[in-house]
């Protein structure tokens, strides 16, 4: 969704790209994170639910002749297993935000007095 939104990229853009982001994960993240100060899991039990309603209708775009086509229809059976959830019931402060907009941090500056 925040492809989509902000990039201008299709789902089936942004799955073709998927190999290549987790290749730079590898290479980039995975082998410094244990060097990171702070590290923690974000993750919130809300958060497929609140990107169900946006992801289905982007990912039922990708045409059945593409090579991205399984990985869509792989997603779509995925969210079958949760119930949408309005994302106006998400803060506009939570990390999903980035993924759904409306990040009341998009514009975020440290303020240093």
């Amino acid at each position: 969704m925040r492809d989509a939104r902000e990039r201008g990229y299709s789902a089936q853009a942004t799955i073709s790209r998927w190999e290549s982001v987790r290749r730079g994960e590898k290479r980039h993240i995975f082998p410094y994170q244990e060097n990171a100060d702070v590290m923690f899991n974000s993750a919130l039990v809300y958060e497929l639910a609140a990107l169900k309603p946006l992801a289905e209708p982007l990912l039922r775009q990708v045409p059945y002749n593409a090579p991205e086509y399984i990985e869509a229809r792989r997603l779509l059976a995925f969210l079958e297993w949760f119930l949408p959830l309005d994302a106006s019931l998400v803060p506009g402060n939570s990390i999903v935000r980035e993924f759904l907009g409306g990040s009341s941090l998009k514009d975020f500056k440290i303020w240093r007095g």
